[in-house]
């Protein structure tokens, strides 16, 4: 019997043609996503569910999926699909993530022509037969200098575009390397000094915990008297209000946003003032970009409903069956050293080296890979995938090397992880258990025995009395339960670690409070995808 697809949301008759083509059974409804309860009572006729942003799927729908293999996103977002229960339904989602890059990217510089010129307000007065051409003194583009924040996919094309205008483009991209910055031509700065200097400002990185409000109050209040701010990236990056308070006193000259920190935005502290251009999250809306994904999403959920081949999932590895169920766990490690690594690193990564041995190196290498390079990543792009990861990697410049060998020591197979910077190597092992589970053996090179949890607390310090107690005390203190605890050292009053799997996230007054006790050269939370 052919596989059977539904497609609940508005995708391309192009797209809905290809899985005809490719021999599979489609129902193209793209209304039906709108109608939960509907979609509930039919979902679970379907192998396959294609969508776009209107269909949710929620725990309700995928409980009722009896038959659903693969949802498949045409478009790069997928917070309308529940990745933590597809995958406990054993469901796979795909995304498309490189489909709207361009489209992206030329909205921001379309945002930035229309903040410098006041073309939207100009045209209202025009079309009201004004005629104030003496009201409208804009600013040209040419030779101002153009602050890109988060110089990866898109905002490398941005960097290209406004080169090409003849702009001076400076970049903050604690990912982005010098050697990658001097082949795109820009300037490599921190943020301080992007702030003080840019003449435009632009946003492209994704929301997490380490870019949310990077335009914050105090942040804003540095930037160079006269700045134009533009945001096509993620709400949340910058902070309304205060963005609003600054254009009203004539401090910042102009602002383009496309997104905001509630969508949709009815009420916004931006809307209404003088020389701000909005526009309702249309980035990727444009007719190639919309066709371009939806072919995308078409061939990839064909690829896998008849070959079983795995292409941008979000919560898979591209392995064949016959492999996951051995590399499962091998992959979950993987990726828990990568995320060690990458949640440890605040530097450019140039390289990264990973080490297989005995069983390890035995494996699908290039899967495992995968898996680590996109732990690693994931703190910069927590969009980032086994497939697009080293892509992304590539991109920054970043060298990945692999060494296998024959079982080397008293474990069956490990894999070793060192990620290089301009100034240290860093690295972390780690193997599987007979039980199945992921564990710690080495951090830098120092041998432990560590159970992986979803949070984590590791700490370094000189081997000397108290740490223990400390630990324990400040953890309790401040109501934190320890499941496990573990610690090392490389020598008797040499450098030492610890590292704790906790219940629940360390809260910043705790690790104010071990700070405070100045035992530890480092305290840093960890979060681990255990699902």
């Amino acid at each position: 019997m052919a596989p059977k697809v539904l497609v609940s949301d508005k995708l391309s008759e192009t797209a809905v043609q290809i899985f005809r083509d490719r021999g599979i059974d489609v129902d193209f409804m793209p209304d039906l996503g709108k109608d939960k309860e509907k979609l509930a009572e039919v979902i679970g006729q379907y192998d396959g569910l294609a969508i776009r942003s209107a269909t949710k799927v929620t725990p309700t729908i995928l409980e009722a999926a009896t038959n659903l293999k693969v949802v498949g996103r045409a478009g790069i977002g997928t917070d309308n699909v529940d990745k933590e229960a597809a995958s406990k339904k054993g469901v796979i989602v795909m995304n498309t993530p490189f489909g709207n890059m361009i489209t992206t990217a030329e909205h921001a510089i379309a945002m930035m022509f229309a903040v410098a010129r006041q073309i939207p307000e100009a045209s209202e007065s025009t079309h009201a037969g004004k005629w104030e051409k003496s009201k409208f003194m804009g600013v040209e583009l040419t030779n101002k200098t153009l602050g890109v924040i988060g110089a990866g996919n898109i905002g490398g094309i941005v960097c290209d575009r406004a080169r090409g205008l003849k702009m001076k483009v400076i970049a903050f991209d604690p990912f982005l390397s010098e050697e990658k910055a001097d082949k795109m031509g820009v300037e490599k700065v921190e943020l301080e000094d992007l702030l003080t200097r840019a003449d435009f400002i632009t946003l492209h990185v994704p929301l997490t915990d380490g870019t949310r409000n990077i335009l914050s109050k105090e942040n804003l209040a540095k930037t160079k008297k006269g700045v134009r701010i533009i945001n096509c990236a993620r709400g949340g990056l910058v902070d309304e209000e205060a963005l609003a308070e600054l254009l009203k006193s004539g401090h910042v000259a102009g602002a383009a946003f496309d997104v905001f920190a509630e969508e949709p935005a009815k009420e916004n502290a931006l809307f209404n003032l003088p020389n701000v251009v909005c526009t309702p999250h249309l980035g990727a809306a444009t007719t190639e970009a919309q066709e371009n994904v939806a072919l995308q999403v078409a061939e990839q959920m064909s690829n896998y409903l008849l070959t079983g081949a795995v292409e941008n999932a979000l919560n898979m590895p591209s392995v064949t069956a016959e492999e996951a169920k051995v590399m499962g766990p091998w992959i979950k490690l993987a990726d828990h050293l990568g995320s060690f690594a990458g949640q440890m690193t605040d530097e450019p990564i140039q390289a990264i080296n990973i080490l297989y041995d005995g069983v390890a190196a035995e494996m699908n290498l290039a899967a495992l890979n995968c898996a680590v390079v996109a732990g690693i990543m994931k703190k910069a792009n927590p969009d980032v995938n086994m497939v697009s990861a080293p892509v992304v990697a590539k991109e920054r410049g970043i060298k990945i090397s692999t060494t296998n060998q024959d079982k080397s020591g008293t474990f069956q197979g490990y894999i070793k992880v060192t990620v290089v910077t301009e100034k240290r190597e860093r690295s972390v092992a780690g193997t599987v258990f007979s039980d199945g589970k992921p564990r710690f053996i080495q951090i830098k090179g120092i041998n432990i025995d560590a159970e992986i949890g979803a949070h984590m607390l590791y700490t370094t310090n000189r081997d000397e009395p108290g740490i223990i107690g400390a630990l324990g005390q400040t953890m309790g203190a401040n109501g934190v339960n320890i499941a496990n605890f573990t610690l090392g050292r490389a020598d008797v009053g040499g450098e030492a670690i610890a590292l704790l799997y906790v219940d629940e996230a360390v809260p910043a007054e705790a690790r104010a409070a071990l700070a405070e006790t100045d035992l530890f050269t480092q305290i840093k939370p960890l979060q681990f995808d255990v699902a």
